[in-house]
């Protein structure tokens, strides 16, 4: 691979990631799109170790952000620490046990059919949730029940194209929890869920040692640039969305989302890919 090449594939892959993995529209079913549309092979060898590192860039964002919640957490009562935990459940024993079954069903020839439905779900529910937040009158603070209704959607939004940062809000807030509440414990649960998707494909790369070397100089290059992005895009996605969040303004990402189905649904009907 060229220089070039690396650059820019990494590039978008690091921006894309970086973006979708904070906004409600779904970075899995962004990445998804891209493979089918641009031809990006997201799967085996070297590309396992680009996402790896693109994972990292958007947990570096996290950080970043958050650093002094997150040292919060491991301070007594530990209350908001144990919600974290359970809240994680869901997904974890949803994504060991189904995602070799989800991924064959959006690699399949009806991939793409299947992501418009997601996208459309996504956009619905951020419409929903738009439609409740501005009807709040005394919302509460974020409790147990909130804690696990978001854990039990982000176990949903494993499906391509159903947001992950979406689904958790727009459950949180149905349940009646502060707004600013529901966006930071819904970013924190992030933490975990990259720290997955990364032990995962490190434990891939373990698998396969010669991915890492299969990169080249070109392709190690591109990957930084990659990173880099992930981590600028991933910071900008984080901050703009808290400040959605205190606007329950999410009518945007619900218009965006039903156009992107629409074109998957056109692309399938089609037949192109």
């Amino acid at each position: 691979m060229g220089l070039w090449e690396a650059v820019w594939k990494s590039g978008v892959l690091g921006a894309v990631q970086g973006l979708t993995e904070f906004l409600p529209v779904s970075s899995s079913g962004h990445l998804t799109f891209l493979q089918k549309i641009l031809g990006y092979d997201l799967g085996g060898g070297s590309m396992t170790f680009i996402n790896v590192m693109m994972h990292l860039g958007t947990l570096i964002a996290v950080i970043v952000v958050f650093w002094r919640d997150i040292v919060a957490l491991f301070r007594k009562p530990f209350r908001t620490l144990f919600m974290l935990i359970v809240a994680t459940i869901p997904a974890g024993v949803v994504g060991l046990l189904f995602s070799d079954q989800i991924d064959a069903l959006f690699d399949g020839p009806k991939g793409l059919l299947y992501l418009a439905v997601c996208f459309a779900f996504t956009g619905l529910l951020l419409l929903v949730c738009e439609l409740v937040a501005k009807r709040q009158k005394k919302p509460h603070a974020l409790g147990w029940g909130s804690s696990v209704s978001m854990g039990l959607m982000q176990a949903v939004a494993l499906f391509p194209g159903i947001s992950r940062s979406g689904s958790t809000i727009v459950a949180g807030t149905l349940t009646g929890a502060k707004r600013e509440d529901v966006a930071k414990f819904s970013f924190l649960m992030s933490i975990p869920v990259i720290l997955g998707s990364f032990a995962v494909e490190v434990y891939g790369l373990i698998k396969e040692p010669a991915a890492v070397t299969e990169i080249g100089a070109n392709g190690f290059i591109g990957m930084a640039v990659g990173v880099v992005l992930a981590v600028i895009f991933g910071f900008l996605a984080i901050k703009l969305m808290l400040r959605v969040i205190r606007k329950a303004n999410y009518m945007w990402f619900s218009v965006y989302l039903v156009c992107i189905s629409l074109t998957c649904f056109w692309l399938n009907a089609l037949g192109i890919f």
